[in-house]
């Protein structure tokens, strides 16, 4: 089979990338060994904000909420299917391995394509913890399966993955604690804003254990230490699902790179700002090259690569990538924050605004939350970080201004709808 352009992979990535390769006159192959849609389809970004969802409508039926999840998913996945049976594209499932540069075998097929894109993904990232071959030790994926509410859950990890299933579980009920190795949760957000964001959590149950590691994982207890003061504390959970949130890897497990002689190391396959590989038709969007593990991320790459291929330009700003985690409350952030300024030692301003002073806030009762706005000295935005209601489309705002290099009189000048939480960004901004 020979073929314009061979994606290998059918998340968020592959099966954009698909789609706009093929309106663009190009035919297309895509390689899925697993589900259309990927892990953010399948076993991620949907079906965790499903349950997020769920945890705040209904968080007495767990069952229900993991049949309503099971069931938009399978109507998503049925969506991408179509997709990727719309005239241009072909669909090839099994393990794609490369021959040479130009060959890849899928299965019992053999594609020679003139271009490649590799958007393979991610897995969950196992960290070297005696016991960790525990029968009760868990990743995102089969928490995700779980078929009836833990009465308690240990979860090691508050990054993004961690710090949602320690909201979902908490407010269906589980006992949830949480154990992490870093001084404080999300490390990629501000600091005071993720302080603040694991109080509010903390508020609903769950029991953080922060500056700590774990050492070993038994059948009744989870053994960690503390990073300052080296005190160990043994932890009784028996019977109760241990979650590994340590973070993820990229996927690129069978895909026989070394044939085909693209570079790559444990951190993921090496690319330029227009995700050419070592070879310069080959290609790698998304987990994969573990730069930006965000499903939209991967999409922005995709674009960029088929654009690239095309000979076309854009205006895509890969440095600009907004990201957020939907706990209860949810958190979003785009951009340098305060610390990140503070870090790089280049001056900034700090501006704040926050929920209870405005009114939307507090007709749809939601008054936890805070939004922070770093600057330059000559008030070009830089960045925003978040929590509370609307976190994520208030960040979504600022990272809109940053592409067109607003400021913050800009943005003071914008009129906003009334009532609306994005109304704490204008008047931040106000004189």
């Amino acid at each position: 089979m020979k073929t314009d352009l061979l994606i290998i992979g059918s998340g968020p990535g592959g099966y954009r990338a698909a789609g706009y390769a093929a309106r663009n006159g190009l035919s297309v192959v895509v390689a899925e060994r697993d589900q259309a849609g990927g892990t953010c389809l399948n076993a991620g970004c949907i079906p965790t904000k499903c349950l997020a969802h769920d945890a705040s409508a209904a968080p007495s039926d767990f069952a229900s909420a993991m049949e309503r999840k099971a069931l938009v998913t399978q109507q998503l996945r049925t969506g991408v299917e179509q997709l990727l049976s719309a005239p241009g594209i072909t669909l090839v499932k099994g393990q794609a391995a490369f021959t040479d540069e130009h060959t890849v075998t899928i299965g019992d097929t053999i594609v020679e394509a003139d271009n490649i894109i590799i958007a393979t993904g991610s897995e969950s990232r196992m960290p070297p913890i005696t016991g960790i071959d525990n029968p009760r030790v868990i990743t995102s994926t089969e928490a995700l399966q779980l078929q009836s509410l833990p009465e308690t859950m240990v979860i090691v990890g508050a990054g993004v993955i961690g710090m949602e299933f320690a909201s979902i579980l908490a407010r269906f009920g589980s006992k949830v604690t949480v154990i992490e190795y870093l001084k404080e949760c999300l490390p990629m957000f501000d600091k005071d804003i993720a302080k603040r964001l694991r109080k509010a959590i903390e508020k609903q149950g769950v029991t953080f254990f922060m500056d700590s590691a774990v050492s070993e994982i038994t059948d009744e207890e989870v053994i960690f230490k503390s990073n300052k003061t080296g005190a160990e504390t043994r932890l009784p959970c028996a019977g109760a699902p241990v979650l590994i949130a340590t973070g993820r890897k990229p996927s690129v497990e069978g895909l026989n790179l070394e044939a085909a002689v693209v570079d790559y190391d444990a951190k993921g396959i090496k690319t330029d700002d227009c995700l050419r590989t070592s070879q310069p038709h080959i290609y790698a969007i998304g987990d994969v090259t573990g730069k930006q593990m965000l499903a939209h991320a991967a999409t922005a790459m995709g674009f960029r690569a088929v654009n690239t291929i095309l000979g076309k330009s854009d205006k895509i700003r890969l440095d600009i990538m907004p990201s957020a985690v939907f706990t209860y409350p949810e958190a979003a952030t785009v951009g340098l924050s305060e610390d990140a300024c503070k870090q790089l030692g280049k001056p900034c301003k700090c501006l704040k605004g926050y929920h209870r002073a405005n009114g939307k806030a507090l007709a749809i009762a939601e008054p936890e939350g805070m939004v922070k706005i770093t600057a330059d000295t000559d008030g070009t935005i830089l960045g925003c970080t978040a929590y509370g209601a609307h976190s994520a489309d208030m960040v979504q705002e600022i990272a809109a201004l940053m592409n067109c290099n607003a400021t913050t009189d800009d943005l003071a000048s914008i009129i906003h709808i009334h009532p609306t939480l994005s109304e704490i960004l204008q008047d931040m901004c106000l004189g």
